[in-house]
């Protein structure tokens, strides 16, 4: 962590000649996988047309100690939204269907919380974050995997999440209308979203060992593919795969490094494949990458951006006077990192099998400070002090919550009695959650998402706290009842006792009703 990777921005704008430097990179790799501890990460850097820089490090499974490669299969999450967007670009140069068309134009039955958005609500408002709802708002029906609600059924249930924003005012990232979106390529297709990608995109662009989804992968036999790890009481650890084949359309592809490094050619060559067939317009790239809805900037930050915000599956800003085009994925035990400057010709793909999302901006930054001429400003150590002071607090925050229910389990005459509160509650569109009372512990159950339950501990006489069984979610959540005038709960509101918990755990926006 302390060595010195001043120079590095020399080594690289060497690179499309030499690469005698090319170790410092593969240094800096391995130190921040060593300081955020991920098993395995893969690195690609293209420049120019050519792919100057394509490895593996450390190992994609910790159960098997497979070593990582170039062509490790790593799920790419969120960065698969660039491709949603660009199925719908292909589409509507077919004549087939309009960014400005109305989702119920497709979908009839489809309903927002407010008629006036039901009427209004474009295929372009679902890819830009912008139709209102809040930040991971709905997740929950799909995440964590092996839920039980179907495509349908969510695009049914999206008319009962009350917006948090108003309409197109606001940029909160959102996965629901991009699951949305997906349903229309599907509809207007005759395919599968997962079957457009590959036939569409994938293998036309020459990405010949990406699938998408991951059961695709499995169902293929491809064995090159990444555990996804997670930190469990302290230790990393091998966690199962985690994404609901219901949100492919927001981030199921599989892919490696060789085939995300031609993906971004592929993109910065005008969206045209090494055979020369343009499979997007101009007049729909436009669209793709232009600033849709805005996001505030700091006056002071890192690359002088002076805007930044989300296009249609893109967010964009500028660096140093260049235009970025990027994203990041992001699922239990994998994060994904995939950058374009697009006049400098430059792309660059970090794939992990950690969660870390400061190891792959160690990585982006570093690079991409060396091909704008930036003096190597050591973003291991900025993110490394960073991260162990953020998880020194998080560690604190969660061990004094938790040790509080520890000490009021002591006071037996002020915990909730199970007559007031085991039974079952009801939330409009996440479904059921039962709280029942087993020997001397009270359990919690989600029956649309088998896989969250875990132990409610007392916390005060109106409050438990949810220890989910994976231990890998890290979302731990306060279950607070609400009691009529007998002492018996009525309603219940659910929300994470910490801010490290991930976005996708949407407990805040559950409205939990008294079935019986």
């Amino acid at each position: 962590m302390k060595r010195n990777f001043s120079f590095l921005f020399i080594l690289i704008s060497l690179w499309a000649y030499s690469q005698v430097e090319e170790k410092k990179l593969d240094e800096l790799i391995q130190n921040t996988l060593k300081t955020f501890d991920v098993p395995g990460m893969s690195v690609g850097i293209i420049k120019d047309g050519a792919l100057v820089y394509a490895k593996g490090f450390g190992v994609s499974s910790l159960t098997t100690q497979k070593k990582m490669d170039q062509n490790t299969l790593v799920g790419i999450a969120s960065n698969s939204k660039g491709f949603t967007a660009t199925a719908l670009a292909i589409l509507a140069d077919e004549g087939k269907l309009s960014f400005d068309d109305k989702v119920t134009q497709y979908l009839p039955e489809f309903q927002m919380y407010d008629p006036y958005v039901t009427r209004n609500i474009t295929i372009k408002d679902l890819i830009t974050h912008r139709a209102g709802l809040g930040l991971g708002q709905g997740d929950l029906m799909f995440f964590p995997e092996g839920g039980n609600l179907t495509v349908n059924d969510i695009i049914h249930n999206v008319r009962y999440l009350k917006p948090e924003n108003d309409f197109r005012t606001t940029l909160d990232y959102n996965n629901i209308m991009f699951i949305v979106a997906g349903e229309i390529i599907h509809r207007v297709s005759g395919l599968s979203w997962a079957e457009f990608i590959e036939q569409k995109i994938l293998k036309p662009v020459g990405m010949n060992s990406s699938f998408g989804s991951y059961n695709r992968a499995k169902a293929a036999k491809v064995t090159n593919i990444i555990d996804a790890h997670a930190p469990v009481d302290g230790r990393v650890v091998a966690v199962p795969h985690d994404w609901n084949e219901t949100a492919n359309a927001a981030g199921g592809i599989i892919s490696n490094i060789t085939d995300m490094a031609t993906w971004a050619e592929f993109l910065m060559n005008g969206f045209t494949t090494k055979d020369g067939k343009k499979l997007v317009s101009d007049k729909q790239i436009q669209q793709l990458w232009n600033l849709q809805i805005s996001t505030p900037v700091a006056l002071k930050n890192a690359y002088d951006s002076n805007f930044g915000g989300y296009g249609l599956g893109w967010f964009l800003t500028d660096v140093k006077g260049h235009k970025q085009v990027y994203h990041t994925g992001g699922l239990i035990g994998t994060v994904t990192q995939f950058t374009l400057i697009p006049d400098m010709k430059l792309g660059i793909v970090v794939l992990t099998n950690q969660q870390s999302g400061a190891a792959f901006n160690t990585i982006t930054n570093t690079v991409k400070d060396a091909y704008l001429g930036v003096q190597d400003r050591n973003w291991l150590k900025t993110y490394g002090d960073r991260m162990a002071k953020v998880d020194a607090d998080f560690t604190k925050g969660k061990k004094e919550i938790l040790a509080k229910a520890t000490a009021f389990q002591k006071e037996k005459n002020l915990q909730p009695k199970p007559e007031q509160v085991v039974g079952t509650y009801r939330d409009e569109w996440f479904g059921e959650v039962i709280v029942a009372q087993e020997g001397k512990t009270y359990r919690i159950y989600c029956k649309n998402s088998p896989r969250l339950k875990g132990e409610l501990l007392p916390y005060s006489n109106n409050t438990f706290i949810a220890k989910w069984d994976d231990r890998s979610y890290d979302a731990d959540a306060f279950v607070i009842f609400n009691y009529d005038e007998n002492g018996k709960a009525q309603s219940a509101k659910m929300k994470p006792i910490s801010d490290v918990t991930d976005f996708s755990f949407d407990f805040d926006d559950l409205d939990l009703k008294r079935k019986d």
